[in-house]
């Protein structure tokens, strides 16, 4: 079960795939963890999560976890797969709940009540990419996955 979890080649495609969607995720959650980026932190971010958008609390603390460790995770290597699986579940679960009905295209001119979820699309599938081809080059899962 640990071989396929950490299994993965040099592959240096998917290693950038994952830096790139890690480098992205981890600012978001931060947003949520921390407060920073000009986010509001962890208990008003559970807060909104849970009061506003009706999230049952352990769904929102492993959204949060999703975004901020597996972020983290992505950046370095560490157990590429399951960090992945957390933002492909985020990315889907967002866009049913909240985007589809705005339909496909960020909200670039403003006039859109809210925002559609094409940046969703991308994030998914760079998460498919690390999901199927585990962490790549220069990863903690790489290294692990010699010995």
């Amino acid at each position: 079960m640990w071989k396929k979890l950490v299994g993965t080649s040099d592959d240096y495609g998917v290693m950038v795939v994952r830096i790139a969607l890690g480098l992205v995720m981890f600012p978001h959650g931060a947003q949520k963890v921390l407060g920073w980026f000009g986010g509001h932190g962890f208990n008003a971010t559970m807060a909104a999560f849970t009061g506003q958008m009706g999230i049952p609390a352990p769904l929102a603390a492993l959204a949060i976890a999703a975004e901020f460790l597996g972020g983290l995770g992505l950046i370095v290597g560490l157990l590429g797969r399951v960090a992945a699986v957390g933002i492909f579940a985020v990315m889907l679960v967002v866009v049913l709940k909240f985007h589809l009905a705005v339909g496909f295209f960020m909200n670039w001119t403003g006039t859109q009540q809210g925002e559609g979820f094409e940046y969703h699309v991308l994030a998914a599938a760079m998460a498919l990419a690390v999901i199927v081809k585990g962490s790549g080059a220069l990863s903690i899962d790489r290294m692990l996955s010699r010995r």
